[in-house]
């Protein structure tokens, strides 16, 4: 029987920096998220992701942003080879064979989810974050690109997490650096931004990034879209998404300039989210967790979302 203990951890995904992630793992941590700084070699980069797989509890998440282009997170592997951007790769008709050498290379390290294809629309071309990342400025060209990569990870053993709900494709702030405010009308947003959201949705996407993003149309208070029960409501019950709903990175400025980590991840627990991502492990994210624990043990509503989240969580990782 899973206690509440581990259930809390499970909705966590951690980087190594700080080290607390090796504790996290023997207590039931969700998973580990990698970057360029872990990966120095396809030996003992396979090496660090079987270590994890071994201490971990339950069987977890092993994770990366590797999308190609400017998130590319194996360059020092690659000798200076870069794969191509999203739109780059798009435009030329080689995506889909791209993204099957990124799925078989992954695999090969020992990793199981990818937080890749990035759905959102560029729609501003003044966006200091998406830019090419995107796929497209067409709504159209962007549902058909989600379905060929999403398909071409399922198909070689990669979980995608398709990105970045309800669509950061209008901002003109980096939600790295704030909170982008996308101050476009509910039918608007619907057609534009999160219509490719909906196709992934209908067909059968396992997991969906909520950005850290104001979004008029759901929140005239200033809110992070990672926190608003109308944002994840809408993804939820408009949508019909029944998967893993995990937030972008928690450490970024969008969030975390206005709540602190605790009161971060107990608004998102309670509007709907499932998963947390935090690029580190430090001795604050830890206790942060540990914390939820025992606010759980007090707070019905709070424990009742953990366990539905829990529910959601394991029945995903059915197989890993």
């Amino acid at each position: 029987m899973t206690g509440l203990r581990e259930k809390v951890y499970q909705m966590f995904i951690l980087g190594t920096d700080g080290g607390g992630y090796v504790d996290a793992l023997k207590s039931g941590l969700g998973g580990m998220i990698f970057f360029t700084h872990d990966i120095q070699s396809p030996k003992q980069f396979k090496t660090v992701t079987d270590e994890c797989r071994k201490l971990a509890l339950i069987p977890p998440f092993l994770s990366i942003d590797q999308e190609g282009g400017r998130v590319e997170r194996t360059e020092n592997i690659h000798g200076g080879k870069k794969y191509l951007s999203a739109r780059y790769a798009f435009e030329k008709g080689v995506l889909k064979e791209q993204t099957t050498e990124i799925a078989q290379e992954l695999v090969s390290y020992g990793i199981n989810l990818n937080f890749a294809p990035c759905i959102d629309v560029n729609t501003n071309p003044d966006n200091p974050i998406i830019g090419e990342r995107a796929f497209s400025a067409s709504t159209e060209d962007v549902i058909v690109a989600e379905m060929m990569v999403s398909r071409t990870y399922e198909q070689n053993g990669i979980i995608p997490c398709v990105k970045h709900f309800p669509g950061h494709g209008d901002a003109s702030v980096d939600s790295h650096l704030g909170l982008p405010k996308i101050d476009i009308p509910l039918e608007e947003m619907v057609r534009l931004h999160i219509a490719p959201f909906k196709s992934a949705i209908e067909n059968g996407i396992d997991m969906v990034m909520v950005a850290h993003l104001h979004c008029t149309c759901f929140d005239e208070k200033v809110i992070p879209t990672s926190l608003s029960k109308n944002a994840l409501n809408y993804l939820r019950q408009n949508l019909g998404f029944r998967g893993i709903a995990i937030s972008d990175d928690m450490i970024m400025k969008g969030v975390s300039a206005q709540f602190s980590p605790l009161e971060a991840c107990v608004k998102g627990i309670k509007a709907g989210l499932n998963m947390f991502i935090y690029r580190n492990s430090t001795p604050e994210i830890i206790e942060t967790i540990e914390e939820i624990v025992k606010l759980a043990e007090r707070d019905e509503e709070l424990r009742q979302k953990i366990e539905a989240a829990f529910k959601i969580i394991i029945t995903k990782k059915a197989g890993l």
